[in-house]
């Protein structure tokens, strides 16, 4: 594949929050604090609620209005004045965050949501208020508090839904190591990662992750860089090679001359890659908030438009207050403010329970739209562990688990890949290990030792050739495969295959998405053989083979350049800008929580079939949330004329108790109709 170039840049800002009330600061440490600032609006909108909400109990019991709908009354000296004491804390502290969001929307002349809700509480408010002090007229406190105690519901599921962008990025950080271990002549000294300058060596101890970018000056042995490139077999390292900052070293003590720190190492790249892309992504808009916008202008035109007419008609002033206050109070958004995250809430509880962790609203709505799916190959197309996939004897006189058991007792001290999965294997199967004698290695060719009195080894298929040994006509395998033989006395009595198995689930599900037009491709930090043997086995549109995380970057934004909407299906760090990127990122469970904190939706159960169900949920929440869209908007087309006045002169005029009526019923409207995406989505599900 063509290599691609990516320029990275510095810090970025946080970008604003969906209603564009409040807004992240800056932070060059990759976010820590604006993860922070998030948490903590979350808590602030949590605490004011239910503090909202104790408060809303007494102002409905004390309402005239509630009271005339339920045929009660209740009244004391100054109760009224009690109203309006509970309300006015209600108004400046629970509806706080949505006033100085309607500022935050004037000054950048960008009314919507924030503009909509303030304009209502304050109408409702200050109307009311003049009501207590000796204006004719009822007051709207119930309808301030309930609207107030909603809104700010729904803002905290909505907020909550989206926390964890900036999380990625502490987690990314998160896998380096605090400290490295510098040489310095004859002594080793533990210093700070921070400290750690360029040209300095460094030791790496067995097990533990490599501080800094670097080139291998001393030792050798195999590293652990899966979660970072992609390569499903631990890495072979000899002096010379280059060791990327945050792989996790194997059995083998090494010495590296530090090449990149800070900035300039390939992990802090992967993180401005990431911070990049999630900036973009956030700037998209929702439903809500273009509904939320017309609806502000509709009630604003309307209203004035109503107090002026009945002015020029020659109508009290009060009168005609009150018929502007009541278009308005009608317009208020409470089913609106539902609208959204009920359904939101629903489909990510019910995609729970059917394997799908919904992180990102706005990506799972437009799943529908997927037109090619980009898949990482390692745990997410294959099961990610390099092990056993056949065992067979070509000798009666060994079983497949004698093979298994011989080979072990040459493998039990060795870190090589081959070696490791072997002995994963005889741990599954509870195998007990002989101890070999006379352990000797073949130089490129296997191992050998002398196991209960006989001489056994383990090769490659070179050193069957050497031998004039026939291998076994199935033991040719495929690319994908890495197959070692084991010979007993010189005789060869079978041999073990191993390879990055294919999920038994991935063919059936590619076939799904290729019925649905949808294009299904291939990126992968393996070999090309490999990459090909898999592309062939699934019967993909295309695969990238070799890629680092900026290529697999391009490659999206290369898909995306052509018109396609791309959903990208990872499960490591190298998978993460590309999640990030993607218009859908979809983490499988089985990963690394930086990948799934980068995707927008995570796998549980690591099946790709449950891609397509995806796609299915997304339609129908999408479908849902229009609904409910119309139900919450629909109503004041017919209550804000009537409440405006338009049929007078037949003797009606919509009053507030029943313009109440109709706000009410809208809401309740909203709630049963999300909750009926319950059934939509079980109905839709893909067995």
């Amino acid at each position: 594949m063509e290599n691609h170039k990516h320029a990275t840049n510095g810090p970025v800002d946080h970008s604003k929050m969906d209603h564009g009330q409040m807004s992240h600061s800056s932070n060059p440490g990759h976010g820590h604090m604006g993860h922070d600032h998030h948490r903590m609006m979350i808590e602030d909108f949590k605490k004011r609620f239910w503090i909202t909400l104790v408060l809303t109990v007494p102002i409905l019991f004390l309402s005239p209005m509630i009271q005339g709908f339920f045929g009660y009354e209740y009244t004391f000296a100054g109760s009224n004045y009690v109203l309006f004491a509970l309300s006015t804390v209600v108004y400046f502290y629970g509806g706080w965050p949505f006033i100085k969001g309607f500022w935050d929307e004037v000054r950048e002349g960008a009314l919507g949501m924030m503009t909509l809700i303030a304009m209502a509480i304050s109408v409702a408010y200050f109307y009311s208020t003049a009501t207590v002090f000796g204006l004719p007229g009822m007051d709207f406190f119930w309808e301030l508090a309930t609207l107030i105690a909603i809104m700010l519901l729904g803002h905290w599921i909505e907020m909550k839904s989206v926390l964890g962008a900036s999380k990625s990025l502490e987690l990314l950080v998160s896998m380096m190591p605090a400290e490295a271990h510098r040489v310095r002549g004859d002594s080793i000294e533990d210093i700070k990662l921070e400290e750690l300058q360029k040209e300095d060596i460094i030791l790496v101890k067995p097990g533990e992750k490599v501080p800094a970018d670097g080139l291998l000056v001393e030792g050798s042995g195999y590293l652990n860089e899966s979660m970072l490139t992609g390569e499903s077999k631990p890495a072979k390292k000899v002096v010379n090679d280059r060791v990327i900052g945050g792989s996790i070293n194997g059995n083998s003590s090494l010495r590296v001359r530090v090449l990149h720190t800070g900035k300039d190492s390939y992990l802090t790249k992967v993180i401005t890659l990431v911070q990049e892309a999630q900036k973009s992504k956030s700037k998209m808009q929702n439903l809500s908030d273009k509904a939320a916008k017309w609806l502000t202008y509709i009630a604003l035109a309307v209203g004035f438009g109503t107090l002026a007419v009945w002015l020029l008609l020659g109508f009290p002033f009060v009168y005609a207050l009150e018929r502007m206050v009541t278009v308005m109070v009608i317009t208020c958004p409470h089913a609106l403010g539902l609208a959204i995250p009920l359904v939101v809430a629903i489909s990510t509880s019910v995609s729970a329970q059917n394997g799908l962790l919904i992180r990102n609203r706005t990506a799972f709505e437009e799943s529908r739209k997927i037109t090619a799916l980009l898949f990482d190959k390692t745990g997410t197309l294959t099961r990610g562990n390099f092990g056993v996939t056949r065992l067979e004897s070509v000798d009666p006189a060994y079983t497949s688990k004698e093979l298994l058991r011989l080979a072990s007792a040459l493998e039990q001290s060795s870190e090589h890949p081959i070696a490791v999965g072997i002995m994963r294997k005889v741990k599954e199967d509870e195998i007990d290990v002989p101890k070999p004698e006379n352990f000797h290695a073949i130089t490129g060719k296997g191992v050998e030792a002398i196991v209960e009195g006989k001489e056994v080894k383990v090769v490659s298929p070179g050193y069957l050739r050497d031998a004039n040994i026939t291998l076994p006509e199935a033991a040719s395998g495929d690319a994908a495969e890495t197959i070692v033989f084991v010979l007993v006395e010189g005789k060869l009595a079978g041999y073990i295959a191993l390879a990055d198995e294919i999920r038994p689930e991935s063919k059936e599900a590619i076939a799904v998405f290729k019925r649905n037009n949808i294009k299904v491709l291939m990126a992968t930090g393996d070999n090309e053989k490999t990459a090909k043997a898999v592309s062939d086995h699934l019967g993909l549109d295309g695969y990238y083979a070799e890629v680092l995380p900026h290529q697999k970057v391009e490659i999206v934004k290369e898909l995306q350049s052509k018109n396609e909407f791309v959903a990208m299906t990872g499960d490591g760090v190298n998978d993460a800008p590309a999640l990030a990127q993607a218009d859908v990122g979809i983490a499988v469970g089985s990963g690394t929580d930086v990948a799934a904190e980068t995707a927008d939706i995570i796998l549980v159960n690591s099946n790709p079939q449950d891609i397509a169900n995806l796609i299915l949920f997304g339609k129908a929440t999408y479908r849902k949330m229009i609904q409910n869209l119309v139900w919450a908007t629909g109503y004041n087309v017919f209550a804000i004329p009537l409440a405006a006045g338009v049929f007078y002169s037949s003797g009606f005029v919509l009053g507030p108790a029943i313009g109440a009526v109709f706000m009410s019923l809208s809401t309740i409207v909203v709630a049963i109709n999300a909750q009926l995406l319950k059934n939509q989505i079980k109905t839709n599900q893909i067995q």
